[in-house]
């Protein structure tokens, strides 16, 4: 069977009147074949979180997601809704709905993110991050091992240092396929269809030893990237007692556009 281009496949109406979608191989996580990869769904919450009362004076400027299970690869239910309007400032909130092992469903993943109204300021505009070096010094590699998974799979990466290595973790990544098949996906959609791979490329651990799975991420974007890779510059500082964080800088071609922070889970292979 054919596995369509695109993360998501459209899947009609719920009952109660919400978007549905499918999960494709192409979210599946490299730590279970049943569970998403946290990129896909955190994108999927931003199409909703930019959809949603949607005005054209405003753009998401923090996005929070939390995880709050593991996400199927399976039927995906989107609720969207605006939490706290506002003629400069927005909350909006964006849940995705799955059937739990008793089939009763239940939220997987949330997302909240502050929507401000926007106003010219070139000629004040600048970034407090260093610029990466760019994508035509990174080199092509694919992940295999236990590094492999349809998520990984479905993206080109253009590595600028060597998974491990002291520093910050840096990469140049794009996502191969679309977000929801039949779209095109926006610029903020592109940038957190990738975002999620921070704490991986921020990793010290080696991955045959232990596991490292975030359960969430905060993302705040100073300025909508453009083009087609995003860059992830991210290192991952472990606790003694099992908890880590994870933070970094994201980019365009251009240079920083946001920052990334994620609360990581660390355990020992048994």
């Amino acid at each position: 069977m054919t596995v369509p281009d695109a993360f998501f496949v459209p899947a009609g109406v719920s009952s109660n009147g919400h978007e549905r979608v499918t999960a494709t191989e192409h979210t599946v996580s490299l730590w279970a074949p049943t569970m998403q990869h946290g990129a896909p769904p955190s994108a999927l919450l931003v199409r909703a979180l930019e959809r949603v009362d949607a005005r054209e004076d405003t753009r998401i400027s923090r996005v929070a997601v939390d995880i709050l299970g593991p996400v199927p690869v399976a039927d995906i239910e989107i609720r969207a809704w605006t939490e706290r309007p506002g003629a400069n400032i927005e909350l909006v909130v964006a849940e995705l709905w799955a059937d739990g092992t008793s089939g009763v469903a239940r939220a997987v993943a949330r997302g909240s993110a502050w929507r401000m109204r926007t106003t010219p300021t070139e000629d004040v505009a600048q970034s407090g991050d260093p610029v990466m070096q760019p994508v035509s010094d990174g080199v092509d590699n694919t992940f295999g091992g236990l590094w492999a998974s349809g998520y990984l799979d479905a993206v080109a990466f253009k590595f600028l240092t060597e998974l491990g290595a002291p520093g910050p973790g840096q990469v140049w990544a794009r996502p191969k396929p679309a977000l929801v098949h039949g779209e095109s996906m926006t610029p903020l959609e592109r940038l957190f269809s990738i975002a999620d791979i921070a704490n991986g490329i921020g990793a010290k651990l080696p991955i045959d030893e232990w596991t490292f799975l975030n359960t969430d991420l905060t993302v705040h974007v100073f300025r909508v990237p453009q083009g087609e890779w995003i860059g992830v510059s991210a290192e991952t500082s472990t606790g003694p007692d099992g908890i880590a964080m994870c933070a970094g800088t994201l980019s365009d071609e251009l240079g920083p556009v946001g920052r990334i922070a994620q609360t990581v889970l660390v355990r020992r292979r048994s």
